[in-house]
C-alpha cells in the first residue's frame, strides 16, 4: 500500500484537487519508521519509549487531521534538533510515505481520539446493554463475540466495520429482548473502548490503522448505493470535518435504522477503502482557506525567502498542487535545517504554526497563481 497515490482524476476532477490530500498510510510500518529514526529516544507511546519529549500515545483530543501533525513538528522542530543534536542522533530524513505512515501509527495510538474515561466506560458498556450478550473472555450462548476476541478496540477503523455490520443483526437481538436500541454519542464510545483497552485480556491486541486507496473507495461508495443518498445536503463532504474513527463509528451505528434498504455488509478490506475515500474529500481535515492562507504566508514570513530569488529558496508557486501535510512533513525535516540558518541569517524566529493556519497554508501554496 506505501506506494498507493491518489487517483489524478476522479470524474473529471483536475489534478491539483487531488494532489494536496492525504495519502493512505500504515500503522505497523509507522511504528518501524518512528524506532528505525529514533524517534522513540525522547518520545513514548502509550509509556513505551524515551521520557524527555511527550507521550504520543497520550489521548488529547486534538483534531484528527494530518495539518495537525505538521503543526506541531513545525512548531517545535528547532528545540527537537537541538536535542538530537545533544544526544548525537542523527536527524530523520522522512519521505511523504513515511510522514503517512508516522501518523497511521499516532492514529493507531489514539493520539487524535477525544480523552476517555474507563471508569464512565464500564458504566456505559452495561447501561447500553452492550454486557447482555458480549462476555468479556467467552462467547456467549447466542454466539455474540467474546470482547477479548474484538479486533476493534485496537483498530478504529475495524472499530467503524464492526459497529456497521453489527447493526442489524444487533437490532434483532434486542427486539427479542425487548430491549431498545442505544444511541451512541461519540464521547460514550470513547469511554466505553477506554475501558474495554485497558482490560488486562486487551492488552495484546496489536494496534493498527491503515486507510487504502481512495480511488477504489470512491468506486465502492457508489458500488455500496452511498453515494446515491449521501449527495446534495446529504453530501459527506459538507459535513463538519475534523472526525475521528470514533466519530465515524459511533455515526454508523446511530445511521443503520434510518436504511430504507438492507444495510450492505463491509470486508474488512473495504472499510479501508471507504476510509481512504472519506480522507480524500476532506471528511478527517478542516478545508483550508486561500485568502487565509496568503495572508499566513506573509504574516510568517514565508515570502521572505521564498519570493526572494537570491535567497536561493525553491519556488513554491511552481509546486503548485502538490502540497498536503505529509509533504510539508518530509520537506520539514529534509530542509529544515538550511531553512533555520537561512532565517538566523535574516534574523528572523523561527515561526510557529496552528493546525488551522498550516490548512489555510497549505491551501494557499496549492492554488495557481
Amino acid at each position: 500500500m506505501r506506494n498507493i497515490l491518489l487517483l489524478v482524476a476522479i470524474a473529471g476532477v483536475p489534478l491539483c484537487a487531488f494532489a494536496s490530500l492525504p495519502i493512505p498510510g500504515d500503522a505497523q510500518r509507522g511504528a518501524q519508521v518512528f524506532k528505525d529514526q529514533k524517534c522513540v529516544l525522547c518520545h513514548s507511546v502509550s509509556g513505551e519509549g524515551g521520557k524527555s519529549a511527550p507521550d504520543l500515545g497520550r489521548r488529547t483530543g486534538r483534531a484528527y487531521t494530518p495539518n495537525t501533525m505538521i503543526s506541531l513538528m513545525w512548531s517545535h522542530s528547532p528545540a527537537m534538533w537541538s536535542a538530537m543534536e545533544k544526544e548525537g542522533i542523527k536527524r530523520p530524513q522522512l519521505s511523504e510515505e513515511s510522514a503517512a505512515d508516522l501518523f497511521a501509527f499516532f492514529a493507531a495510538a489514539r493520539y487524535f481520539d477525544k480523552p476517555g474515561d474507563a471508569g464512565r466506560g464500564k458504566s456505559l458498556f452495561i447501561s447500553k446493554r452492550c454486557a447482555d450478550c458480549h462476555n468479556l473472555t467467552s462467547s456467549d450462548a447466542g454466539g455474540a463475540k467474546a470482547v477479548v476476541n474484538w479486533q476493534a478496540i485496537a483498530d478504529p477503523i475495524s472499530l467503524a466495520q464492526a459497529m456497521w455490520n453489527h447493526s442489524t443483526e444487533m437490532s434483532g437481538a434486542m427486539t427479542s429482548k425487548q430491549v431498545s436500541r442505544p444511541v451512541l454519542a461519540s464521547q460514550e464510545l470513547t469511554d466505553i473502548l477506554v475501558y474495554l483497552q485497558n482490560l488486562p485480556q486487551a492488552k495484546n491486541l496489536k494496534a493498527g490503522f491503515a486507510p487504502a486507496s481512495a480511488e477504489t473507495g470512491k468506486e465502492l461508495f457508489t458500488l455500496k448505493g452511498c453515494a446515491a443518498c449521501h449527495t446534495g445536503a446529504k453530501s459527506l463532504e459538507d459535513k463538519v470535518p475534523n472526525r475521528s474513527m470514533v466519530d465515524l463509528a459511533a455515526a454508523m451505528w446511530n445511521h443503520g435504522p434510518k436504511m430504507k434498504q438492507t444495510l450492505p455488509e463491509l470486508r474488512s478490506e473495504e472499510m479501508k477503502r471507504l476510509v481512504g475515500y472519506l480522507w480524500s474529500i476532506q471528511y478527517f481535515e478542516a478545508k483550508g482557506d486561500t485568502k487565509r492562507g496568503k495572508a499566513v504566508f506573509t504574516k510568517k514570513l514565508c515570502a521572505s525567502c521564498h519570493d526572494d530569488r537570491a535567497s536561493g529558496a525553491p519556488d513554491l508557486a511552481s509546486k503548485a498542487g502538490n502540497f498536503n501535510g505529509f509533504s510539508m512533513v518530509s520537506s520539514l525535516w529534509s530542509h529544515g535545517g538550511a531553512m533555520l540558518s537561512q532565517m538566523k541569517t535574516k534574523k528572523v524566529g523561527w515561526q510557529r504554526f496552528t493546525s488551522e493556519q498550516m490548512g489555510d497554508l497549505i491551501a494557499f501554496l496549492n492554488a495557481p497563481r
